[in-house]
């Protein structure tokens, strides 16, 4: 164990920093909000740690989440608008930050990084992506009522849910939980004397719903259970629900009751299978003298619908698709604490470097949530496929309103209506309360303006795509290095020095 630094002052500790991260988990599935997911590392992470049980993605689609959580920033700032928008490098990312006062920053697994900088701050990463790093996934709002089947989701998924020894995703997390172990063992045993902070991203329970036999086997399939909110007809639909039926297919596809529980049973299992690797995690760090000066954060970059409302998947801020699991651990702090407060990935970033010591930049839009009694108000963002127009959310206290040009207001009192059945923004007694909303989200963004950078983005990206896929294809997905050269047992190395410096 190595004492580091915080900041200026000597006698005070600067902790390494483990933020796990699961792809499209919805938090109402967890048992802390009386989910039925087993997953007995997460619960051992809540016991010893803070349960954010409020934390929602700020851009509910895979790549404009993370962006905003690396950078701290609105998705809208920094250009950053769906699952092929550019993040650019000249966008200050919390591996910058760390790694300008003094972190080591490592990334295993899964962060959706589109375009050719694929570490944007973080000094190595050991996995490529899952997904493509490039154009190719730009979805056109001029042509509201097209589908791109070559990457769009499709309702296989659903139809196809089941047992699968291997698939995509299997094979791509155990990669990344085989690198992330290797990178926590590797860091016992260093030499180097910065503090570090490690990104372990899976992309599990992220559909296909396939799971492999010993999770599926940890849940009885006739109690699995099925969606709380049956489907609502097109007809009495809002317009982005309907507009996101089509862009799945999920309005042209006859889906059993079957099916829908093989999926959901499957989503539970691979819950389970990513809580498998996170304890594996914990128990590394435990067993290399590291958990007392880590800070393990848990966290996803949003929710899956999972046949909630007849809607599958995420791109929208009902609460299965906008929810996410927030979790830090702290050495010497007192675990088992719920926290209430409105939370979002926006404010990891600030959080990161509130526990490093470092001063959080005016330009982000989050706060650490390691602080209490400030503004407990989460926005959000909508930009993808599926949407004709920006959408826009304000969560504080009791209220979620949802707002776009293009569609009727959403309001709706979580508290009292948890499952979003009715929509309090035309109902005269909540007049108020929702010309209040529609004021504050006129004063916080410029639809117009919004609206245009998004098009325009999307007709740039789409010309430059047509061009590279022309004549040779040169891809930017990040392919990881192997210093073979130098591992193990080599003749210009002293065999005694490689023994018992790789021992830990």
């Amino acid at each position: 164990m190595t004492n580091h630094s915080w900041g200026q002052t000597p006698s005070v500790m600067r902790p390494n920093i483990l933020l796990i991260m699961a792809d499209q988990l919805s938090a109402p599935f967890l048992s802390l909000h009386g989910g039925p997911a087993i997953t007995p590392n997460i619960d051992r992470l809540i016991a010893e740690g803070t349960a954010f049980t409020s934390a929602y993605s700020n851009s509910p689609l895979c790549a404009p989440a993370r962006f905003a959580m690396m950078s701290g920033q609105l998705n809208s700032k920094i250009g950053a608008y769906d699952n092929a928008s550019e993040f650019t490098s000249s966008v200050p990312t919390f591996a910058h930050h760390l790694r300008s006062a003094g972190y080591q920053t490592s990334l295993v697994g899964k962060m959706h990084f589109v375009g050719a900088d694929q570490l944007h701050g973080y000094e190595e990463r050991l996995t490529t992506d899952i997904y493509p790093a490039d154009f190719g996934w730009t979805p056109n709002w001029g042509d509201p009522g097209g589908r791109f089947d070559w990457w769009f989701h499709n309702m296989d998924s659903v139809v196809d849910a089941g047992i699968a020894d291997a698939s995509n995703q299997l094979d791509y997390d155990d990669d990344v939980a085989h690198h992330s172990i290797r990178k926590l063992r590797d860091l016992a045993r260093t030499t180097d004397e910065r503090p570090w902070m490690m990104t372990a991203s899976f992309t599990h329970p992220h559909d296909p719903y396939v799971a492999r036999q010993q999770f599926w086997d940890m849940y009885d399939h006739d109690s699995i259970p099925m969606p709380s909110v049956e489907p609502i007809a097109d007809a009495d639909n809002d317009p982005h629900s309907r507009r996101l039926r089509r862009v799945v297919a999920a309005d042209t596809t006859e889906i059993t009751d079957e099916q829908i529980r093989n999926a959901r049973h499957a989503y539970l299992a691979n819950i389970s299978y990513v809580d498998h690797h996170i304890g594996e995690m914990l128990d590394t760090l435990d067993r290399h003298d590291m958990a007392d000066d880590t800070v393990v954060i848990f966290t996803g970059d949003h929710g899956d619908m999972l046949g909630e409302r007849g809607l599958w998947y995420k791109m929208s801020f009902f609460e299965h698709s906008a929810r996410i699991p927030m979790i830090v651990r702290q050495p010497g702090v007192a675990g088992g604490v719920r926290n209430d407060e409105h939370v979002g990935l926006l404010d990891v970033a600030p959080t990161l470097l509130d526990l490093a010591g470092i001063e959080v930049p005016a330009t982000m839009d989050g706060r650490s949530i390691l602080d209490g009694g400030v503004d407990k108000t989460v926005v959000g963002e909508y930009l993808g496929e599926g949407a004709v127009a920006p959408i826009f959310m304000i969560r504080r206290g009791d209220w979620k309103y949802v707002w776009s040009s293009a569609d009727p207001p959403q309001l709706f009192n979580v508290t009292a209506d948890p499952s979003e059945l009715t929509n309090l923004a035309g109902v005269p007694e909540q007049a108020e309360v929702a010309a209040a909303f529609e004021a504050e989200a006129a004063g916080r963004w410029d639809a117009e303006a919004i609206d245009a950078a998004v098009r325009s983005s999307q007709e740039a990206r789409a010309t430059v795509d047509r061009a590279l896929r022309q004549g040779r294809f040169e891809a930017w997905d990040y392919v990881p290095q192997s210093d073979a050269k130098n591992q193990y047992m080599r003749s210009h190395l002293d065999l005694n020095d490689v023994e018992s410096g790789r021992r830990a």
